[in-house]
């Protein structure tokens, strides 16, 4: 040692300090986040949530190891009265091959889970999978399942306990496409597909968001994960294959209908059998969505209304502009809109 340590720990302080932390630490809930990747619920979180278990293991081990070593040192090399000048160390080949073998080690106890549970989640999804199209928009998404005819927006469905098999795409600037509690992220680049897959493990409807800087409203681009029994999938897409039923002739409804039809809303919505517009998200059966408007807003009547009236001021940014509807034209489209389930 080059000299005495005159450094005094003060133990109690230290332990006071770790067991509080330690207490603190026990106060956290996942259900307190609802976009938490430490809560998963498909194959590709799990292994991700293995991975970093394991990291956190080696981490909190050699922690210890250091701490250890720390207080073995300032224990037994404390200053001491009437102790003599501690011997002057030029070097210690068997400590340097240790402290050369150590971190070799350490990086090899990182670096192999972590290739293979990358090698893991990219090698290509298995047949059988259930393939659906996400296209990220500024800023709403966009899901097609081209082996069942049928696209919605905002709100992808899938069955629990099956593969799905996605295409991350983009029409315009970089988004990322990320559901925290299926697995990691996924860039959405323009002009080239990027793939990820998932079997979620667990039923429920699962938050998701665009996680790439995207434009003004980038926060406001999120989108749910609703994971359904077979049954209720299948269901689901048969009610989505079929046209929306028309409403009464003499209906506000009906009326609803035909200022669609005869406005500037047929140049951007699809609704089957009404419009085949290509800019905004497709309207066939908005009324059975639960959230509108990238889901932000929950779809109400009321919230529908508010947002029909003036969409920019509800989303900055929206490219969908405000078209000075009277409140009687509002009302006749909410009900236009919410009949089409």
């Amino acid at each position: 040692m080059a000299g005495r340590l005159q450094a005094k720990v003060p133990f109690g302080q230290s332990a006071l300090a770790v067991l509080a932390c330690l207490l603190a630490a026990t106060g956290c809930k996942l259900n307190q986040f609802p976009q938490s990747t430490l809560d998963p619920k498909s194959d590709y979180a799990w292994a991700i949530k293995r991975l970093l278990d394991q990291q956190v293991f080696w981490v909190v081990v050699i922690f210890m190891l250091v701490l250890l070593a720390q207080l073995f040192i300032l224990i037994r090399f404390r200053a001491r009265p009437g102790a003599p000048e501690p011997k002057h160390i030029h070097g210690n080949t068997m400590l340097e091959i240790a402290w050369t073998i150590a971190p070799a080690i350490i990086l090899t106890l990182v670096a192999v889970p972590t290739v293979l549970t990358i090698y893991k989640t990219q090698a290509p999804a298995p047949a059988g999978s259930l393939h659906v199209r996400a296209i990220g928009h500024q800023w709403w998404w966009e899901f097609q399942y081209p082996e069942l005819g049928v696209t919605t927006a905002s709100e992808m469905f899938v069955p629990v306990g099956r593969t799905v098999a996605i295409d991350i795409e983009t029409v315009d600037v970089m988004h990322s496409f990320w559901f925290p509690a299926m697995g990691g992220k996924r860039d959405a680049i323009p002009g080239r597909v990027n793939h990820m897959f998932f079997a979620p493990d667990t039923t429920g409807t699962f938050l998701g968001q665009c996680a790439e800087l995207c434009g003004v409203s980038h926060a406001n681009m999120r989108m749910k994960l609703i994971v359904n029994d077979p049954e209720e999938f299948d269901a689901w897409v048969e009610r989505q294959k079929s046209a929306p039923v028309h409403p009464d002739s003499t209906s506000l409804a009906a009326r609803g209908k035909q200022i669609f039809s005869q406005g500037a809303c047929i140049a951007c919505h699809t609704i089957t059998g009404i419009s085949a517009g290509m800019i905004g998200p497709n309207l066939t059966h908005v009324g059975s969505r639960s959230s509108i408007a990238g889901a932000i807003y929950e779809n109400t009547p009321e919230n529908l209304g508010h947002w029909l009236t003036d969409p920019p001021a509800r989303k900055p940014g929206s490219l969908m502009p405000n078209q000075a509807l009277t409140p009687d034209q509002v009302a006749a489209l909410v009900a236009y809109l919410t009949s089409l389930k």
